[in-house]
């Protein structure tokens, strides 16, 4: 069956960095292109980042261009989001999600950004 597990969250001070792994299994992760989003307290989900399937093709919400970076390692099956200079703003649990037949998420991880 198809998992995906985050990793990487935690505290970090404004103006900080942090990456985050997604780490997929039970279909052929380089089949598919893969997003992260991130859901604040109250707020809905967003869309963080996509990348395409072979890594060629990537986008970014208009928020976090320039900060944020997603980048993946089919060999390793994993897609990652590196998140530089982060702001308060960027508080939220984040997901990784895999675009294409079917809705699957993972748990999550949390990432706060507080002084």
């Amino acid at each position: 069956q198809v998992q995906l597990v985050e990793s990487g969250g935690g505290l970090v001070q404004p103006g900080g960095s942090l990456r985050l792994s997604c780490a997929a299994s039970g279909f052929t992760f380089s089949s598919y292109t893969m997003s992260w989003y991130r859901q604040a307290p109250g707020k809905e989900r967003e869309l963080v980042a996509t990348i395409s399937s072979t890594g060629g093709t990537t986008s970014y919400a208009a928020s976090v261009k320039g900060r944020f970076t997603i980048s993946r390692d089919n060999a390793k099956n994993t897609v990652y989001l590196q998140m530089n200079r982060l702001k308060p703003e960027d508080t939220a649990v984040y997901y990784c999600k895999r675009i294409g037949p079917g809705v699957y998420w993972g748990q999550g991880t949390q990432v706060t950004v507080s002084s």
